[in-house]
């Protein structure tokens, strides 16, 4: 089990100028290499405090690389349906020469309306524009003169530069929500996928792992190179009691921040996000305490989060790969630092597979 961090903002200027929080994500990033966590990730949104902060992940990535050796970075995750693909695959491209073969790319389709509106992209749309773009910046990537022509873009023929410093290219990894079809076309596809436990119950996360695991293995793919990322925000301290304090501050912080974010979901609708009418109410359901009983949020003792891996490996295999949300912004730096070296030195050695 390898074990990295995600930076998730949930801050604006209100709560922390933006100069002062990617300062203490960049210190944070250096520091997890330093302690040879596995990767770095962060996101893309805009608009809200619910990751407003980052609205070009690969800009964040390129300092990030610019300041580690060893860790490697990766995109949680860019949203085709925004982006040409020319410039999207050209962007990651060059992130993945500047990091000398670090990266790892993972698409998104994206999720809230506000955002389709600004880019004024129908959200019914996102599918097909997310199986479009994925596809154009792999052949992109991997080929040259390039002549596309699909239902949203039309190029060529070109030839990318700079060539990936990766062959054929990146690993690719893509987000699924809910859909065990799009679990099925990733292990199809011989993408890595990337799901979010949070909004998921065991066996619908079960569910999904077995799909794509079964659909990989169907399609012939190396079972080697198959790869699944999970992300859980994590909160660890000396004394437990502590590190519930910090959660509990920064998870209902969180809440407000994807509430926020997705209370448009009150007055529109669509065929391609059956059920997100609810969505809104369904993020403020739980709190800190169910989470951590769910094992949804990792928190306490070095001790306690063990456990906590532990039953997660039971659950979805020794293989996955964790992502930690550690720094959203309304916590201290030095919190972050915390759960970051008590881990490096008291947790992973004692995961399954370490």
């Amino acid at each position: 089990m390898k074990i990295g961090l995600t930076f998730f903002p949930t801050v604006g200027p209100a709560e922390k100028p933006a100069p002062e929080y990617y300062d203490e994500c960049l210190s944070l990033a250096e520091l997890a290499d330093e302690l040879g966590y596995h990767h770095v990730k962060t996101v893309e949104h805009y608009f809200f405090t619910y990751g407003g902060y980052s609205p070009d992940p690969v800009t964040f990535l390129a300092a990030v690389a610019a300041r580690t050796t060893r860790i490697r970075v990766g995109t949680s995750a860019v949203i085709p349906a925004f982006t040409h693909p020319v410039k999207l695959a050209g962007k990651l491209a060059m992130l993945d020469n500047l990091s000398h073969g670090r990266l790892d790319v993972a698409f998104g389709r994206a999720f809230l309306p506000d955002e389709f509106e600004a880019f004024g992209v129908p959200l019914d749309e996102s599918r097909e524009r997310f199986d479009e773009g994925v596809a154009a910046c792999k052949l992109l990537w991997t080929e040259e003169n390039v002549r596309w022509r699909g239902r949203f873009h039309a190029f060529g023929p070109v030839t990318l530069l700079p060539r990936p410093f990766q062959r054929p290219h990146p690993p690719v990894y893509v987000t699924s929500a809910r859909s065990l079809e799009s679990c099925a076309a990733a292990g199809r596809a011989g993408h890595r996928l990337q799901l979010v436990p949070g909004i998921l119950t065991v066996e619908q996360m079960q569910e999904s792992l077995r799909v794509y695991r079964q659909a990989w293995s169907a399609a012939g793919h190396d079972p080697a190179g198959a790869g699944v990322h999970l992300g859980y925000p994590c909160y660890v301290a000396e004394e437990a009691e502590e590190a519930y304090r910090i959660g509990r501050h920064d998870d209902a912080c969180n809440g407000r921040a994807i509430g926020a974010a997705v209370r448009s979901w009150g007055r529109v609708s669509s065929a391609a996000y059956p059920n997100y009418e609810k969505l809104a109410d369904a993020t403020q359901r739980a709190g800190f305490d169910q989470k951590l009983a769910e094992n949804k949020i990792l928190a306490g003792t070095p001790d306690d989060v063990v456990k906590q891996l532990v039953t997660v490996a039971e659950w979805f295999g020794d293989d996955v790969v964790i992502s930690l949300n550690i720094h959203s912004g309304h916590l201290a730096k030095e919190a972050a630092a915390r759960t970051l070296r008590l881990v490096a030195e008291h947790v992973t050695s004692s995961l399954p597979g370490a």
